[in-house]
């Protein structure tokens, strides 16, 4: 009776601790992902390093490229929603009634283009994505055998398309989705433009 308690309560505590650590883990790994949102530049360039990595292990191995042509389906659907609005003037007819709720030139009042993926959750889904293809290369079953370059072939046949499409629903909503060449304000200057106190 007694070794079966004290089994029981070893099995209970390694339970509690692995939970611990666990909850430990996530909450330290939420702190670092939280302190790289500021830092767009260095986790795209982190991204690039982890897509740099998987190329070169699909390369290296000659195959996965069934896991490529999915990872690349998947990358698009994400850039899909990152280049999409919020709010889907087609979709929502309701918001199309009420005028145009996208950034428009003219005399129009400015509303914000507001992304329906974020730039954060889209980075962040991006690099998951590159990691889990990468551990995925390491286990043969997923390695089927299949011709790739019919499979890049449709990939760039749908790229096209879904991209045409996209840009067609941009120009009929007369929206741009990134803010290059639209004016930034700063902060105010210090320095030299503080001008010195007359005598």
């Amino acid at each position: 009776m007694d070794g079966g308690d004290s089994s029981g309560a070893g099995a209970g505590g390694a339970v509690a601790a692995a939970a611990k650590w666990r909850s430990d883990a996530s909450r330290a790994f939420q702190y670092y992902l939280d302190r790289s949102t500021p830092h767009a530049t260095g986790r795209w360039l982190g991204t690039l390093a982890a897509a740099a990595i998987y190329a070169l292990r699909v390369y290296m191995v000659q195959g996965f490229y069934i896991v490529t042509y999915g990872l690349g389906i998947y990358l698009l659907n994400l850039l899909i929603g990152f280049l999409s609005p919020m709010v889907d003037p087609e979709l929502d007819p309701s918001a199309a009634a009420e005028g145009p709720a996208l950034p428009t030139r003219g005399s129009d009042e400015f509303k914000p283009f507001i992304r329906r993926l974020p730039e954060f959750k889209f980075w962040y889904a991006i690099t998951k994505a590159f990691v889990i293809a990468f551990v995925m290369t390491f286990f043969s079953v997923f390695d089927v055998p299949v011709f790739w370059p019919i499979l890049l072939c449709y990939w760039i046949v749908l790229f096209v398309l879904t991209m045409k499409r996209q840009i067609v629903h941009m120009i009929k909503y007369k929206y741009v989705p990134f803010s290059i060449g639209k004016q930034k304000y700063g902060g105010k200057k210090t320095g030299s433009s503080v001008s010195s106190p007359k005598d």
